[in-house]
C-alpha cells in the first residue's frame, strides 16, 4: 500500500484490514463508472464482532461510536478492493449508517460519527459527505452497527 492515503493511516497508526468475506449473496463493493458502493461492512476485526447487541443496552455509545470507525475502515478496505488504490477517491459522496438500538435510544448520529470522524481523519476534504444515520431492530450476527459508503473516484 502506497500512497497519500496510506501515509495517512500509517500516520494515524491504522492498519487498512483484508476484505470482509461476503456474509451471503452479495459483493463487498462494485464499481459503476466514477462510483464505487460498499455493501454494509459490519465491524469485523479478524473475522469477529468484538461487541454484539443493541446500542443502549448491551452497547454503549461510546463502544458503538468506536465499532462504527472499524466498519469505515472495512469499507475503505471494500473500495481499495475494487480500484487498487485509495488515492483514486475524488471524495466520498454518501455515507449510510445503521445502528441496532434499544428501544429508547436516540443518538444514532453520534453514533454513526464514528465512521465520518475516521474518513475526515483519513481523507481530509474528500471525506466530507452526506448521511444518514437510521435505528434498526437488528442487524446481521446481532452487530451493533454497520456501515456503507459511496464513493466517487477520480476520472
Amino acid at each position: 500500500m502506497s500512497g497519500e492515503v496510506a501515509a495517512r493511516l500509517a500516520e494515524l497508526g491504522l492498519t487498512l484490514p483484508e476484505v470482509v468475506p461476503p456474509l451471503a449473496a452479495y459483493q463487498p463493493a462494485v464499481r459503476s463508472g466514477q462510483y464505487v458502493f460498499t455493501s454494509g461492512q459490519l465491524p469485523m476485526v479478524d473475522g469477529k464482532l468484538p461487541a454484539t447487541g443493541k446500542v443502549g443496552a448491551e452497547v454503549t455509545p461510546e463502544q458503538a461510536k468506536d465499532l462504527a470507525r472499524v466498519c469505515a475502515l472495512n469499507a475503505l478496505a471494500a473500495v481499495k478492493s475494487v480500484t487498487g488504490d485509495l488515492d483514486r477517491i475524488a471524495r466520498v459522496v454518501k455515507v449510510t449508517g445503521f445502528v441496532a438500538s434499544a428501544p429508547s435510544f436516540t443518538g444514532q448520529p453520534g453514533v454513526v460519527n464514528g465512521a465520518s470522524e475516521l474518513l475526515g481523519e483519513v481523507l481530509g476534504g474528500k471525506g466530507v459527505h452526506a448521511r444518514s444515520a437510521v435505528g434498526v431492530a437488528v442487524l446481521p450476527l446481532d452487530a451493533p452497527v454497520e456501515v456503507e459508503l459511496q464513493v466517487e473516484l477520480l476520472p
